[in-house]
């Protein structure tokens, strides 16, 4: 814990036991008591935590090699994300008076203390796992990650060439004096800070190396000995491969960037820059341009991270210090090579017997059978009944994306209307749509464009779909509408048909291999009459619109969960089945946290399973006993919500995209869908009990923190829940055979 935490675990615990006596003693509920301070966990601390888990997951050794150098990659990635969006917008707070104590109770100074030293440690613990383990492992099955002294005199020469004819010409370096000011450093570059005297006048100037982007972090030497960039190695090469790092192998080439100089010393650095988007539109018209202009301004945010090689000298760090504006807590020192987020173009290896075994997806249950008779006939399928997806396991690309694929052609569709939040440029789905506007079928795509780091793509798709005759909707003023929503409106014999998708996924054909997540295809007349609403609200005035099967945020998600977790309570003390069971991404919203704390209190458990930010207590007497909380991270990225209710022994179930957040309950639009068919609802109650059962593999949170359970008592590993899900997937395609 934080030194000057206010209240520690301990002292909650004491704190939570005495109220609970003290409710007694006056004859009121323990339910209905107050709550004590300092029952939130740091939102901010509770992030490094969750990336703490990711690195566990590259610390594995009975992963496969390559899967624990992806970890590595994402757990570097992350942490860049984290600096420029949470550390930098909590700097920027600060220095405007702007920033508050946290709910967790601690101040913003302690916030930032706090995130600095556990980040340190997490980074110095990264490093080693890399140095130490896996890049011996590595090694050891021919993938060899060198240092430049390393290579043999072949090696060597070869890359003296390749330097010249690949590397040289695309090198810019920018000296720093009277004449040349400190040159912008832009955030996320990997540089070289070079030291030059003249041997003439024996004085020193300081120039600065940009490791360019748009070359390979890593240049390969295959087992020829011959230099490669990494997407160029040959497929089928089954030789030793070895990779140097690019700022290496400019380093110890400088004497041609200087020439007649003298190279006294180098060292590699980088730079995060605050790289949050803010941007205040007046309307939809102006927020293109307004965008456009906030991402120009974007890379010349402040710096609020430096990284820089061990070993750099004193005089050099001052002057990027200097420069930069960059304090000491907010300097990172790591051994080289810095920025290892590139070690993805090592996982991106043909070596399949390093990764995890291959997994298909197969075509989820409703659409296989009408598959092997008429592939082509979604509308009746979904016409005879609910289809719930879960992606990965059922393919998105046989389900979500044919659906659109086949409205866009069907001329008995007469319109389309879609949010589109996060997609690839190349997206099928995007194709769909102008196919759809071209036919003439009236298309309406919601676009959020400010999705995060993903702004610009976006920009250059919502254009894309202008022009193609798209109505293209910017959402609503001061809302990132963040809903994934699908409507087709279909003519048939006896009038039109409404044929509807509600998912938890963005609808991005690339992520959807990886991302765990769940969608519902229904053609229900009170899902078609909400989505129907929901679309005119978004894209005209409908503001006091209602639903049916619908929660909606910013106006009901909140209100709803709350109502839903106190009707469990009234359930309970009335004796009958009584549960709550939430599957988010992060829970960090106070006033649902207090009615789970209310919940646990009465007696009521509580399940939540959670991958990222969690600022809920478990297991503090008197208070939160009876909330277990679980956190599961794997091969594919657990990103579905899903929220369940015993209610009384009829349980009600919530699938949609909002997480417990204020950004997603107060700032966004969202939308949950309550399940309707009795199978579907049994199987995500049985997917969350799985999800938080003793013998399932995953994190538990305890009171003195996260520890991993993934071994049972006689050292046996725990079951892999989606280990368990593919091959439940697997069973269902042998069984069709």
């Amino acid at each position: 814990m934080l030194g000057g935490v206010a209240t520690s675990s301990a002292t909650l615990a004491r704190e939570a036991v005495a109220t609970e006596r003290g409710a007694a003693a006056e004859n009121v509920r323990p339910e209905d008591a107050e709550l004590p301070e300092g029952r939130f966990a740091d939102r901010e601390l509770s992030w490094l935590a969750f990336n703490e888990r990711v690195l566990e997951q590259a610390e594995d050794r009975d992963l496969p090699i390559l899967e624990r150098t992806w970890f590595l990659s994402i757990f570097a990635s992350n942490l860049d994300e984290f600096y420029m969006v949470r550390v930098a917008g909590l700097k920027r707070r600060m220095a405007t008076g702007m920033a508050v104590t946290a709910a967790s109770g601690l101040s913003p100074r302690q916030v930032l203390e706090g995130i600095s030293r556990r980040a340190k440690e997490l980074t110095a613990r990264h490093a080693r796992v890399f140095a130490d383990d896996v890049q011996p492992k590595l090694a050891d099955v021919g993938i060899r990650l060198l240092h430049w002294e390393q290579l043999n005199e072949s090696e060597q020469d070869r890359l003296h060439k390749f330097f010249r004819k690949q590397i040289f010409p695309v090198l810019t370096p920018l000296a720093v004096d009277p004449a040349h000011p400190f040159p912008y450093i832009s955030g996320l570059s990997l540089n070289l800070a070079v030291l030059v005297r003249n041997p003439v006048s024996g004085k020193e100037h300081f120039a600065r190396v940009k490791v360019p982007p748009l070359l390979p972090r890593f240049i390969v030497v295959d087992s020829d000995g011959k230099p490669y960039r990494p997407e160029d190695v040959p497929s089928d090469s089954s030789g030793r491969t070895s990779y140097v790092p690019l700022e290496e192998v400019i380093a110890h080439h400088l004497d041609a960037l200087f020439p007649g100089m003298e190279i006294v010393e180098h060292h590699t650095f980088r730079v995060t820059r605050n790289e949050d988007v803010e941007v205040e539109e007046d309307d939809a018209e102006n927020l293109l341009k307004a965008l456009e202009k906030e991402l120009v301004r974007r890379r010349f945010g402040p710096a609020v991270r430096l990284e820089v090689a061990e070993g750099i000298s004193e005089h050099v760090l001052d002057l990027l210090k200097r420069e930069l504006g960059v304090a000491e807590q907010d300097v990172f020192h790591l051994p080289a090579p810095l920025d290892l987020t590139g070690l993805n173009v090592i996982h991106d290896l043909d070596r399949p017997a390093l990764k995890y075994p291959k997994f298909v997806p197969v075509t989820a249950q409703g659409l296989a059978e009408v598959e092997s008779a008429n592939p082509t006939d979604f509308f009746a399928a979904i016409r005879s009944g609910d289809i719930l997806l879960h992606h990965p396991y059922d393919s998105f690309s046989t389900s979500v994306q044919q659906f659109i694929a086949q409205a866009a052609t069907d001329p008995k569709v007469l319109a389309i209307k879609q949010t589109l939040y996060r997609t690839s440029g190349d997206s099928p789905i995007v194709d769909a749509l102008i196919d759809a506007a071209e036919a003439g079928k009236q298309v309406l795509a919601i676009v959020e464009i400010k999705a995060r780091f993903d702004e610009q793509a976006n920009i250059s798709w919502a254009r894309k779909l202008e022009q193609a005759g798209v109505h293209v909707v910017y959402g609503i003023v001061g809302l990132k509408t963040h809903a994934k929503l699908c409507l087709v409106v279909r003519q048939e014999a006896d009038g039109l048909r409404r044929y509807c998708h509600v998912g938890t996924g963005n609808y991005h054909p690339k992520t959807a291999r990886g991302y765990e997540d769940i969608g519902l295809l229904t053609c229900d007349r009170d899902v078609g009459q909400d989505l129907t609403r929901l679309f005119n609200q978004l894209s005209g005035y409908a503001p006091r619109t209602r639903f049916h099967r619908l929660l909606v945020a910013p106006r009901s998600i909140r209100p709803g969960l709350v109502e839903r977790i106190e009707r469990e309570i009234e359930h309970h003390r009335a004796g009958r089945p009584a549960w709550v069971k939430f599957k988010v991404n992060s829970i960090v919203d106070e006033a649902i946290i207090d009615a789970l704390y209310r919940a646990s209190r009465a007696g009521v458990p509580v399940d939540v399973v959670v991958r990222g930010i969690c600022a809920i207590r478990a297991g503090v007497p008197g208070l939160s006993e009876n909330i277990r909380v679980r956190s599961i991270l794997g091969r594919f990225l657990e990103h579905a919500r899903v929220f369940a209710f015993g209610n009384g022994g009829d349980p009600e179930v919530w699938i949609g995209s909002a997480d417990l957040m204020h950004r997603n309950l107060d700032r966004r639009v969202e939308a949950l869908i309550r399940i309707a068919d009795p199978g579907q609802i049994d199987f995500l109650v049985e997917l969350l009990e799985v999800s938080a059962a003793d013998n399932t593999s995953s994190w538990h949170l305890e009171l003195d923190g996260w520890h991993r359970r993934h071994l049972d008592a006689d050292g046996q590993r725990l079951d892999d829940l989606q280990e368990m899900l593919m091959a439940r997937a697997r069973r269902r395609v042998a069984a069709r055979r």
